[in-house]
């Protein structure tokens, strides 16, 4: 084309001619670029895709795992919001509420677990936990925790664990009180043996010694003092039996037990002494019919009213006593309870313990004998105070028995 022009247009056709390939190629190079970019943005995209998919497994797999333990972890941030929760964290708080992204103290009334965060925060050592009873359903949840960090090390927050405990605290609790127990049948006969004797040939010797006096006409400070002398010997042989019957291991005259009769019975026997008192008794039964229990109905008799009776006493000016029943797939709860002054807590290891008592009168055997005959039954009993008073709780393992006759 430019052959074909004027000579005086073939200088200004040659420089568009180069314009134009200049511009052509700009436009390959452009075009190649669009599709370099197009196919980067697909392998990053795909890459997006990648990524997502691998992190949403990974948050999978770790919710399965967080699901998975037996121990509820709950994460919060340095501020003490919640930022995550698993499901047994949930179970075991008792609630359906999502808590991400509230305070840890909106999490349970009767777990302090913020103050505990607050404690492990000035502490923080991997061995501090903390246990709590909860007074609703009787379990103990011990809390422990660690600090939460980002992969550069830097501590962003908190782990809290929670496990439920209440099996083996009640396990080291038996333990605890069976080495109390043991040995002491051989001692209670070695000692029933070596004091009775002796025991009798001194209340001989005191009868024999009273008749002399009474032919010589002693004075009256005599008397009292010989007085004396009988009832201490009384009382030393009424302690060392109830020492033998405590120690003793007879085995157990196990029957088909009418749960809720029996409590009524028991129920019956205290509610005078309670009116004397001016205390209401509250009984609380289900309304369906619990199961038989296979015990000794005599030793579980024994065991309802030493818990009735010392309710009671904590509540000389009057209160409130009272029974409730509840029944578990496997086991049967009975709780006893007073508006009394409760139990101090540096008081709270030595309860069962034989001959402890805080009373002017009473041997201090009483608790120990509840907690040896509902061990006998393979059942527990255990104990929680608040500002409302003190209940007794009595778990027994439930048997399938024969049906009771009406």
């Amino acid at each position: 084309m430019t052959r074909k022009l004027p000579r005086d247009s073939t200088a200004t056709a040659k420089e568009l001619v180069v314009e134009l390939g200049w511009q052509f190629r700009l436009s390959i190079l452009v075009v190649l670029n669009l599709i370099a970019t197009g196919m980067a943005l697909a392998l990053l995209s795909r890459a997006y895709r990648t990524s997502q998919e691998s992190l949403r497994d990974f948050k999978a797999l770790t919710g399965h795992i967080l699901s998975s333990i037996d121990q509820a972890v709950i994460t919060t941030n340095l501020d003490g919001i919640v930022t995550s929760i698993n499901r047994q964290g949930l179970e075991l708080l008792d609630s359906k509420l999502d808590y991400v992204n509230r305070h840890i103290a909106a999490l349970s009334t009767e777990f302090a677990l913020d103050q505990f965060l607050a404690d492990w925060q000035l502490e923080k050592s991997a061995s501090m936990t903390c246990d709590f009873h909860s007074i609703k359903n009787g379990r103990t949840v011990r809390a422990a925790c660690q600090t939460l960090n980002d992969f550069e090390g830097k501590e962003i927050g908190n782990v809290l664990q929670l496990r439920d405990v209440t099996e083996r605290v009640l396990m080291e609790e038996r333990m605890r009180r069976m080495e109390r127990y043991m040995g002491l049948g051989s001692l209670a006969a070695g000692l029933h043996h070596e004091i009775r004797n002796p025991l009798a040939a001194l209340s001989l010797h005191a009868q024999l010694l009273e008749e002399q006096l009474e032919e010589d006409q002693v004075s009256e400070e005599i008397q009292q003092m010989l007085a004396v002398i009988k009832t201490e010997m009384t009382r030393i042989g009424g302690v060392l039996e109830g020492f033998r019957d405590f120690a003793s291991m007879d085995n157990l005259r196990l029957e088909p037990v009418n749960l809720v009769k029996l409590i009524q019975r028991q129920v019956d026997l205290a509610t005078p002494q309670a009116r004397q008192q001016e205390i209401d008794v509250c009984c609380h039964l289900p309304e369906s019919p619990l199961p038989n229990l296979l015990a000794d109905l005599v030793r579980l008799e024994q065991v309802l009213l030493n818990l009735l009776v010392n309710a009671m006493q904590a509540m000389p000016s009057g209160g409130t006593l009272s029974i409730a029943v509840s029944e578990t797939p496997d086991s049967v709860r009975i709780e006893i309870s007073d508006t009394g002054g409760g139990i101090p807590e540096n008081l709270h290891d030595r309860v069962f313990d034989a001959y402890f008592t805080t009373k002017s009168e009473g041997t201090g055997l009483g608790l120990a004998f509840c907690d040896k005959i509902v061990r006998q039954h393979s059942g527990s009993i255990d104990f929680y105070c608040n500002n409302s008073g003190t209940t007794f709780v009595v778990t027994l393992p439930i048997q399938q028995v024969p049906s009771l006759p009406d």
